[in-house]
């Protein structure tokens, strides 16, 4: 589908922006969201890099995986519709929500537990800078993680508790393992059922005013 894309210099020109995409039919587009390049386009007028944020279906058939995306600017919206989509499709926000959940399914791990180990990250950062804003993302497993030998970890990045800057952290990879044990035994316990919102999965639902809810 074409788009309009707005430009501060004034000019607006189109793009071609998919509607939906299959990474098994076409796997570069997994590296661009990965990378960040996805969805970047170039003003003809004056070369500013603009990174727009349009709805979009994300099926990867191989992982069982169908996704909305939704942008970030539409969130509020998103919480208040009333209707829920009933074929198994999961929603995220934003591209860099599109992209930690698509590297926690190419990591071959539970989604659920990965966001209530975000949760504990943010307990803990708000100890340390209460008044900061703070994003956390899943980023990946380490070298070690990958072979689940000695000193495997979970790595995520941390936006906010310094001005500009990323920080990053290491959960040991058994403390995963652990939480995955009580989600398998306990799936309806209060902080998974906390986590989600609809068939929106996210640590962004413990944040949710009491009239969203």
């Amino acid at each position: 589908m074409k788009r309009k894309i707005p430009c501060l210099c004034d000019n607006t020109f189109t793009a071609e922006i998919p509607e939906e995409i299959d990474l098994d039919r076409d796997s570069s587009y997994l590296g661009e969201i990965e990378n960040g390049s996805f969805m970047s386009f170039s003003c003809p007028n004056c070369g500013k890099l603009h990174k727009p944020e349009f709805p979009l279906v994300v099926t990867w058939p191989s992982k069982g995986l169908r996704l909305e995306l939704i942008p970030e600017q539409d969130r509020m919206g998103f919480y208040r519709r009333k209707k829920e989509k009933g074929d198994n499709t999961e929603a995220v926000i934003g591209y860099i929500e599109l992209a930690d959940r698509l590297a926690v399914i190419r990591d071959g791990l539970e989604p659920a537990v990965i966001e209530s180990l975000k949760y504990y990250l943010y307990l803990k950062a708000a100890e340390t800078s209460p008044e900061n804003e703070i994003n956390i993302w899943y980023h990946g497993r380490t070298a070690a993680a990958a072979q689940d030998g000695e000193g495997a970890a979970l790595e995520f990045h941390i936006q906010g508790l310094k001005e500009n800057s990323m920080a990053l952290t290491h959960i040991p990879f058994s403390l995963y393992e652990k939480t995955a044990g009580d989600y398998a035994k306990h799936p309806r316990a209060e902080l998974f059922i906390s986590l989600r919102h609809k068939n929106y999965l996210s640590v962004q639902n413990m944040m949710l005013p009491g009239n969203l809810k």
